[in-house]
């Protein structure tokens, strides 16, 4: 039960993080002229810090890091920069190879990204038996 209800928060903050990367993304590929790689990592930066505010406050009781909290930002955009791999491959799949429209490619792309950063930060971010500070000095 718990772990339902931390996904469908995950599900809210992912869709206010997602939000901001789509607006950054379409604010750079359509009015600064910037190519859609470099939009998509603009678009990922401030995401990635939307969902990470929101996810520590609102989604995830236990933390594992919580006494280390810059090794815990760290480790959630590492975690982020493999899922904006992740976007970037779908992106290519979706724009470059099937000749889709960049809007909906990205929405593709935040859907398998979402589950893919989900299950891995619940696994290695968010468990339910905190670590101890002194492990992480």
């Amino acid at each position: 039960m718990k772990s339902r209800i931390e996904f469908i928060r995950y599900f809210g903050v992912s869709l206010i993080a997602l939000l901001v990367d789509l607006g950054l993304f379409s604010l750079c590929l359509r009015v600064l002229d910037i190519s859609w790689p470099y939009a998509a990592s603009i678009g990922f930066v401030g995401g990635v810090v939307t969902a990470y505010i929101l996810s520590v406050r609102f989604v995830f009781h236990h933390r594992t890091m919580a006494p280390a909290p810059a090794a815990e930002f760290l480790v959630f955009t590492v975690i982020g920069v493999v899922g904006l791999g992740v976007t970037q491959l779908v992106l290519w799949l979706c724009i470059d190879l099937g000749g889709l429209q960049s809007e909906f490619s990205k929405l593709v792309a935040a859907g398998v990204t979402f589950v893919f950063n989900f299950a891995v930060r619940k696994v290695l971010l968010f468990a339910s038996l905190p670590i101890q500070k002194k492990e992480w000095v």
